[in-house]
């Protein structure tokens, strides 16, 4: 569920849309027309981030999040998960087991989480990275790991939908009113993919050789981030 949206929530102003769309989704949940107020409180909680502009400008955790995680996943697919490792000054995960290395990798990616959009983006990192590894726990199942061109672009995606969900206030805290485990669940799941819908990071034709922790993949970050929030912010008239 998204994880920002108790964190922050303030009165008056854009607040006041938020909250009143989100309510209405909280009540149509089931319904017909569940989707479209869905995609009304997406559209209302950018303005409390400054817009599309300003939401994407101050994505800060979420912008570096792609490109370390890039880097990461491009290393990967290159050379494998030991050279990719020392190639990042992570040598030391070398041998180690599943907890240790997944708990490093989280704030290799996204930093330790001491403000809120850096939280976010742990949250998004952790979810990602549990599904990379899948059920791998030793070192020697963690090292068989591989990612190809495909699945680099996937779960690039998938972190930065994760992120900007974790980013809209007020809803999580509305669905965890919820007295039926199910409904809060699905909604949850539609509130998500609305998002990965709308989700499209544009890759080179060789992502794996794409110098991600430097301006070619700080630019292919922005953009993706830009292009989410302009997206998000024309759901208000979908309704």
């Amino acid at each position: 569920m998204g994880t920002s949206a108790d964190r922050s929530a303030g009165t008056g102003g854009d607040w006041t849309p938020l909250k009143r769309a989100t309510n209405s989704y909280v009540h149509s949940i089931g319904g017909n027309r569940s989707g479209d107020r869905a995609r009304r409180v997406l559209a209302r909680h950018v303005p409390l981030l400054g817009g599309a502009g300003g939401a994407a400008s101050s994505a800060r955790a979420g912008g570096s999040g792609i490109q370390r995680l890039g880097a990461l996943l491009s290393g990967v697919g290159a050379a494998g998960v030991e050279q990719a490792f020392d190639s990042l000054g992570l040598s030391h995960l070398v041998g180690q087991d599943r907890f240790t290395v997944l708990d490093e990798l989280v704030t290799f990616v996204a930093g330790n989480g001491d403000e809120l959009d850096a939280q976010a983006a742990r949250d998004a990192a952790c979810d990602v990275l549990d599904e990379i590894f899948g059920d791998a726990d030793a070192w020697d199942e963690l090292e068989a790991v591989e990612v190809n061109q495909a699945e680099l672009a996937s779960i690039l995606e998938r972190f930065l939908a994760l992120y900007i969900y974790n980013r809209v206030p007020v809803v999580a805290e509305r669905l965890s009113r919820l007295s039926d485990p199910v409904a809060m669940r699905n909604a949850d799941q539609e509130m998500r993919q609305i998002i990965v819908d709308l989700v499209a990071i544009q890759l080179p034709d060789d992502p794996l050789a794409v110098d991600w922790q430097g301006s070619e993949g700080r630019a292919i970050a922005a953009d993706a981030i830009e292009s989410v929030y302009t997206a998000l912010s024309a759901l208000e008239g979908t309704e």
